[in-house]
């Protein structure tokens, strides 16, 4: 294993709110080690998530209209630091390392290394990437490609691809006869994907940003603000200091929705004040305890209805919005009636008084939001979270209405764009008669592999090639062990990308690695510099204008290989004209405009506008394009989230993963888990001080954790230090690279 500098590790409880001074000193520290500190990045900085300026390539949280003088977060900021970096992953590194020796490095000294220079090509004889031409890498890429049958390949897509490079590259698969268009929305809100259309018609969120300064309740289940999406902390604590009410319910602790200090502000940053109190009631429920919740809460409900009723008083039920716009009321309520507070309490660690509070403070609220994040959708049963959630809003009118709504808080800064353009497996969420009669060929119409298929296709061979929009797609996904040990075995993996990463480090037989601008940088094509957009988490387009010099001149738009790709592979397949989309960007937004009306008039005019343009999301309009034309309650089939876990025997843990501090996604920023306390280290275990003695553990002993899920399969992971944290008992949490709560 490569050596690193040692690191002393330091874990003590951080008692100081998130933002603040400590954010500052981290962005100071992070820009230092990318050589950034006195360069221009700062002037940079100031165009971040701005009109005119560039989208941030981490989180996908509304960009506003009227911005802050500094609007980033700390986050943002380490992803922008992260990819500007003054370090160069060239030819003199790849002669000087081995991939064999480069697949002991850790994950976050690969990327360490820098942007990428130009394309290159594994050598299988020296072990070795080794430089090749962009115009030898497109045509070997084509012939691989036409050999191979095109079900047997898969086109990845993280979620950083603008829209333009999306639709160009979903069209590239379909044109060659592939529907295998896995993203990464498939690992972390597929439930939201599948639960919403089920609930309410639409497959993303009905709230827009305004709506933060209209409600007067929210809820988040399952989301680490603070990390995650820390700008939505400044909404958030205005509606706080306007006396609006906040319940989260998560089983860790997470800072953010704690306590807040807006370095936006002079006063308070030069002051002694603790932050913002986020949460008015923070539920620390057992892991997989958030249906129980809910119908808890809608069980409080009913009785304070029923209260009403018998008094003669107003309603606590919206029973007009019921009548009018629901099916299923009934069923969900026998469900919750039938459900007992015995249950209840034991399934989510709570006490019946305090949902009972929390029903009471839902039912005076006018206006409510429901925030969540993948504590809810990464569950076997995940879309039964998202149901519940659902359901708890149409129970009181909360749904279609301003002030009001179901708010699923995405990762990646375009993960929700990419299929709003046609990133999907499924033929049916795509307007595949329209390609085919504007670009004049035939798409295929079966389903395509999902991320799951996908790994499952990569396990079993039936997967032959793997090309990879961004991305580390085998450190993101599950069973990385299995699909790791099984990726050679693939005949072409080609990469779009910034920097090397573990998955670059699996070559199959043939492997190319295809450089790429950032949409920080200049991106200069016939007609003139570009713009490219993107769709943020609460459906507007933003427009995104990089002006950083590229790292090197033998880099290329994403747009542009996506292009050469083509020709290579599909040329005179389609009468699309791969050279004129991309010497103007503009073209292309065209084309996206034809092809979704609804969502994209005025596309070329609307997008630059301060803001953005918001897609038309019919059940913000209380129109439900559901199979019964209605909003949906939908009934769970227990209260259990997670009905395969076994936890009898008395060492079983439930396990969550989650995110450190400095970390995105599977992208790792350093060792300073600020807001857990925690330095020098990722690999943690995060536990109840009631399960380390009952197991007779102690602090600090490093142990292996190993699965029960009875399918045969061995599953561990070592090298993990026990740490006390305050946490329900049973759940043991731990820092793994791909997780994303």
């Amino acid at each position: 294993m490569r050596k690193t500098e040692p690191r002393k590790v330091d874990i003590h409880e951080y008692k100081h709110p998130t933002g603040g001074w400590g954010s500052v000193i981290s962005l100071i520290r992070n820009s230092a080690r990318q050589g950034l500190l006195f360069s221009g990045i700062w002037r940079t900085m100031l165009r971040q998530n701005k009109p005119g300026g560039f989208m941030c390539v981490s989180c996908s949280w509304a960009k506003p209209a009227n911005a802050h003088p500094f609007e980033f977060c700390e986050n943002g900021a380490k992803a922008t630091f992260w990819e500007q970096t003054t370090r160069r992953c060239d030819r003199a590194f790849f002669e000087k390392h081995t991939v064999t020796e480069l697949l002991d490095w850790p994950d976050h000294d690969l990327e360490l290394e820098g942007r990428l220079t130009e394309p290159m090509r594994y050598d299988p004889q020296t072990d070795r990437y080794a430089p090749v031409a962009w115009a030898e890498a497109f045509r070997e890429i084509g012939a691989e490609l036409k050999a191979l049958d095109p079900k047997s390949v898969v086109f990845y897509t993280s979620g950083r691809a603008s829209l333009e490079t999306s639709f160009m590259y979903q069209l590239l698969a379909r044109i060659y006869g592939s529907s295998n268009l896995p993203d990464s929305s498939n690992m972390c809100h597929e439930s939201t994907s599948v639960g919403l259309p089920e609930s309410i018609g639409s497959s993303v969120g009905t709230v827009e940003i305004e709506d933060y300064d209209r409600c007067d309740m929210m809820f988040f289940f399952g989301h680490n603000t603070g990390m995650n999406a820390p700008r939505l902390l400044h909404p958030l604590q205005k509606a706080r200091q306007r006396g609006t009410t906040v319940v989260t319910f998560d089983p860790l602790p997470e800072r953010g929705l704690q306590r807040f200090k807006s370095p936006q502000d002079p006063v308070a940053m030069l002051s002694g004040s603790p932050g913002t109190k986020m949460s008015t009631d923070y539920f620390q429920l057992r892991g997989g305890g958030d249906i129980a919740a809910i119908t808890g809460i809608a069980k409080g409900v009913f009785a304070l209805d029923d209260a009403a009723k018998a008094a003669g008083a107003k309603r606590v039920l919206d029973t007009d919005f019921i009548a009018d716009h629901t099916a299923g009321f009934a069923e969900f309520e026998a469900f919750v009636r039938a459900t007992t507070w015995a249950e209840i309490e034991a399934r989510t660690g709570l006490a019946r008084a305090d949902l009972e509070r929390v029903a009471a403070d839902y039912a005076k609220a006018e206006r409510v939001i429901a925030n969540y994040g993948m504590g809810l959708t990464q569950h076997r049963n995940g879309t039964d979270n998202v149901h519940m959630l659902c359901n708890l809003l149409l129970m009181r009118g909360n749904m279609g209405r301003p002030g009001a709504g179901i708010s699923p808080l995405r990762g990646h800064s375009n993960v929700q764009g990419q299929r709003t353009v046609g990133i999907t497996e499924k033929p049916e969420l795509a307007p595949l008669d329209t390609f085919a009669e504007r670009y004049r060929f035939e798409p295929p119409r079966e389903t395509g592999r999902a991320t799951v298929q996908t790994c499952e296709g990569i396990i079993d061979g039936s997967v032959k090639a793997f090309l990879g929009l961004g991305g580390n797609f085998a450190r993101a996904v599950p069973e990385t062990g299995r699909v790791e040990a099984a990726w050679r075995d693939m005949q072409l993996h080609v990469e779009i990308a910034t920097k090397l990463n573990r998955t670059h480090l699996l070559p199959g037989k043939v492997t190319y690695l295809l450089p790429c601008i950032s949409r920080l940088e200049r991106d200069v094509q016939a007609s003139g510099e570009q713009w490219l957009s993107i769709e943020d988490s609460t459906a507007c387009i933003h427009g995104s204008f990089g002006r950083r010099k590229p790292p090197s001149p033998h880099v290329l738009s994403e747009p542009r290989i996506v292009a050469e790709l083509a020709k290579a592979t599909v040329d005179g397949r389609s009468s699309i004209p791969w050279d004129a989309w991309v010497a103007d960007y503009a073209v292309v937004r065209d084309e996206i405009e034809h092809c979704y009306p609804d969502d994209f008039l005025g596309f070329n005019t609307r997008f630059r506008q301060p803001g953005g343009f918001r897609r038309d999301i019919e059940a913000s309009r209380r129109v439900w394009k559901t199979g019964s034309g209605r909003a949906n309650f939908l009934v769970p089939p227990s209260l259990e989230a997670d009905d395969n876990v076994d936890l009898t025997d008395e060492r079983a843990l439930s396990l969550l993963t989650i995110r450190s501090n400095d970390q995105f996604n599977t992208t790792i920023y350093g060792y300073r888990d600020r807001l857990r306390g925690i330095n020098g280290t990722r690999m943690v275990l995060l536990m109840n001080e009631a399960d380390i003695a009952r197991l007779g553990l102690r602090e600090g002993q490093e142990v292996a954790l190993e699965s029960t899920a009875g399918d045969g399969i061995h599953r561990r992971v070592g090298g993990l230090r026990v740490t006390p944290h305050s946490i329900p008992q049973a759940i043991a949490p731990a820092t793994i690279p791909s997780s994303t709560r």
